[in-house]
């Protein structure tokens, strides 16, 4: 099981390395976009603080995920993110295989976040 989990997590925060170094350098293709995600992106571009926090955010937290001794902060930085693609892509992208990606990430993020409970304790005692 440690290596299951140690795989995934090496995924996950590959994952997210991959993602915020993509916003700063754009070498991913970006897919066709509809309207309304094309009126969505021109204002985070407006915000033009909003990309680059968010990829400094995503890297950090996929090389702080990947990492067995800081996963449990790794997993509550990249919480914030991980919602707003979940969210992202329930309502404003709803593809079958968007959502499924998306689920499947947050649900090993939060598996994380209850693995590591303990140590989260001393923030809310």
């Amino acid at each position: 099981m440690k290596i299951v989990k140690f795989i995934l997590c090496l995924l996950f925060g590959l994952m997210f390395i991959n993602a915020g170094l993509d916003k700063f350098f754009h070498y991913t293709p970006m897919p066709k976009l509809t309207e309304e995600q094309m009126k969505l992106f021109a204002a985070f571009e407006e915000i033009g603080w909003l990309m680059p926090l968010v990829g400094t955010v995503e890297v950090i937290g996929g090389l702080l995920f990947i990492f067995p001794k800081t996963r449990a902060l790794g997993a509550i930085v990249i919480l914030p993110v991980m919602v707003g693609i979940l969210l992202h892509n329930v309502y404003r992208a709803p593809s079958s295989t968007g959502i499924a990606i998306s689920a499947v990430l947050f649900l090993i993020n939060i598996w994380i976040i209850i693995d590591n409970k303990e140590k989260y304790k001393a923030l809310v005692s």
